[in-house]
């Protein structure tokens, strides 16, 4: 049975990514790139779905302690024995050739038994390959695929398993580098493990020296901006939502989705976080995928594309795993990707905006697709759609859509006001005055004082807290603090943000059972609360949310209150961009009120 999703830690090489458990056992690992089938998804099921164990052999279970090395994507797992201390080294290096993954196993103190299981699984747990010797390394083959294992530790068959028993002293450094390779060519070159941690220790300390941040919550924001560069699949610059699939919202439930994709939704926050800091390569690379993703009619553009832009993302399932704890179906694919969700134009247009406003220079052909995709948008705006949430029921009027309807237009005229861009800019106002109009009349419920998540609904929405930061009304609008008020109060759960009620009723999704809380739309309850002055109660939930990350400073998607867990599929990028911008806001607002810079609320 895998750990709790808060029991791993994420290692990648800038195209994919492994979690290694709290217990030694890297349970998740799809190879070549992030959306590539697994060939370790125990994940997912159970260790003889695929799983790579290295820990001590003691029955019981030494107690370990574990920590990325500095500001690295290098995991120590330090464990203490009986009989003395031994810590594994987890890392993959950036990829000159083959991908790898590199273990070392080096002796702290006294002697300790180890104790490694090798289940190597292709095709989602589905395939076992065949296993032999070969030039000194186990080699497993079935297909396209091979995966090649060198050690000096000698390994024997046992069952559908490899497994040793292996003794490492204090001083002693044992080094395990498992390898895929296409398995029609020759075997790929053998891998130094030590020079390999070397060079990739130098390159993660080198790429974090451009951060611009440097308040109390440092290290939080520097473990997020590695989280964000580890879901890069760096060929191409986009970013996956998350490197794995089907982690369930609800433990035992069906909200199980694959976020191995790039999203639209994530671009103009994403781009922002990067910018904001100091990485403007990284937004750049972005920006490109995002620019190269879209290209085409304005009608044909997606939710999400794959990591290098590829639209078709077909869904099916994987009926051969249980599921993690039971949870299924397990999905591969996203369907969601075939919707019609009128945020994306927003997205797309805030994207161009703050690049512009950065100093970045739009390919040409985007300044062409801007204007098919407003023209496109004033014909559309006005239909229903299936939302943020990626809805699997009927389409309906969501107001937070509308709203990014409006940001599509404002940021048109924007481009134009401030960097003369050209367009038909009184048109485009125009558009923009009627979305709100409409938006105000038929998505607020002044009984309550507050937006609703749809028109003709009472039903609320967490991504209504996003309505301040788009600039759609002032944050100081008696509408905004009614709705965020409203928000608090009937979309709390333990003092944390539930995304809209799942559990009461027919739930907006079309799904049954509940969900947990939606960490990003806590993030923005925060990042809200700090626009209409409210910086203490702002503070005092941005450190909460803090305290809920693991050991090792990673967030999912979901977290459960009552049982104390996190949920859904890890690490989450849609939860560690806000983090990055609620840590900035703070140390912003911290710094005008040393100034005595008067604030909303004052």
């Amino acid at each position: 049975m895998p750990g709790r999703i808060e029991d791993y830690a994420l290692v990648g090489d800038l195209l994919t990514a492994a979690l290694v458990g709290r217990d030694g056992s890297l349970d998740w690992l799809c190879l070549p790139r992030f959306d590539s089938s697994a060939c370790f998804a125990a994940l997912l099921g159970a260790p003889d779905n695929g799983r790579w164990l290295i820990a001590p052999a003691e029955p019981d279970g030494p107690y370990a302690r574990r920590r990325y090395r500095g500001d690295t994507l290098i995991l120590n797992t330090e464990w203490e024995t009986a009989t003395g201390q031994v810590l594994v080294t987890d890392f993959m290096p950036r990829r000159e050739g083959a991908p790898c993954v590199v273990r070392i196993v080096e002796g702290l103190s006294g002697s300790v038994d180890m104790h490694m299981d090798l289940r190597l699984r292709f095709d989602y747990g589905r395939v076992l390959p065949w296993m032999r010797r070969e030039g000194g390394a186990l080699t497993g083959i079935a297909g396209p695929e091979s995966v090649w294992l060198h050690t000096p530790v000698h390994l024997t068959a046992h069952g559908k398993a490899h497994t040793a028993r292996f003794r490492v002293s204090a001083g002693e450094q044992i080094p395990f580098v498992l390898t895929w390779h296409p398995s029609h060519l020759p075997a790929p070159d053998p891998v130094d493990a030590f020079a390999a941690l070397r060079a990739t220790e130098t390159y993660w300390q080198e790429w974090l020296r451009p951060l611009t941040y440097h308040g109390p919550y440092r290290d939080a924001v520097a473990r997020s901006l590695i989280t964000l560069k580890a879901l890069t699949y760096e060929p191409t610059g986009g970013i996956v939502a998350a490197p794995t699939t089907s982690l369930p919202e609800e433990i035992g439930g069906s909200r199980n989705w694959d976020y191995r994709y790039c999203w639209l939704r994530d671009g103009g926050l994403t781009l922002e976080a990067l910018l904001r800091s100091g990485f403007t390569a990284e937004a750049e690379a972005w920006r490109g995928w995002l620019e190269r993703a879209v290209a085409g009619r304005p009608q044909d553009i997606q939710v999400m594309y794959g990591i290098a832009g590829e639209r078709r993302l077909n869904e099916w399932e994987a009926d051969w795993l249980p599921g993690y704890e039971g949870s299924r179906p397990v999905r591969i694919g996203n369907a969601a990707a075939d919707q019609r969700q009128l945020d994306v134009q927003g997205e797309v247009l805030e994207t161009i905006y703050l690049t512009v406003r950065s100093g970045l220079r739009p390919r040409q052909h985007m300044v062409s697709l801007q204007r098919l995709l407003l023209d496109d948008l004033e014909r559309a705006w006005t239909a229903p759609d299936q939302g943020l949430w990626e809805t699997r029921s009927p389409p309906r009027h969501h107001v937070h859509s509308k709203v990014m309807c409006w940001v599509a237009f404002d940021r048109a005229v924007r481009l134009a006001e401030e960097f003369g861009r050209s367009g038909p800019v009184d048109r485009w106002r125009q558009v923009r005055d009627r979305i709100r109009q409409e938006v105000c009349e038929q998505g607020f419920d002044p009984v309550r004082s507050t937006f609703t998540g749809a028109y003709g609904t009472p039903e609320l929405d967490a991504a209504l807290l996003l309505i301040p930061q788009t600039g759609f009304l002032p944050p100081d609008d008696p509408r905004v603090l009614g709705t965020i008020e409203a928000v608090r109060r009937e979309l709390d759960a333990d003092g944390l943000v539930l995304r809209y009620l799942a559990d009461s009723g027919p739930s907006p999704d079309g799904l049954t059972g509940p969900e947990g809380v939606f960490l990003a739309c806590s993030f923005w309850l925060a990042d809200a609360l700090l626009l209409i002055g409210r910086e203490d109660e702002a503070r005092e939930l941005f450190e909460r949310l803090l305290s809920l990350r693991n050991d090792v400073g990673l967030l999912a998607e979901e977290y459960d209150p009552v049982t104390r867990r996190q949920l859904g599929n890890f690490p989450q990028a849609f939860t560690h961009v806000p983090l990055i911008r609620v840590a900035y806001e703070l140390d912003r607002h911290a710094t005008e009120h040393r100034r005595g810079v008067p604030r909303p609320g004052d």
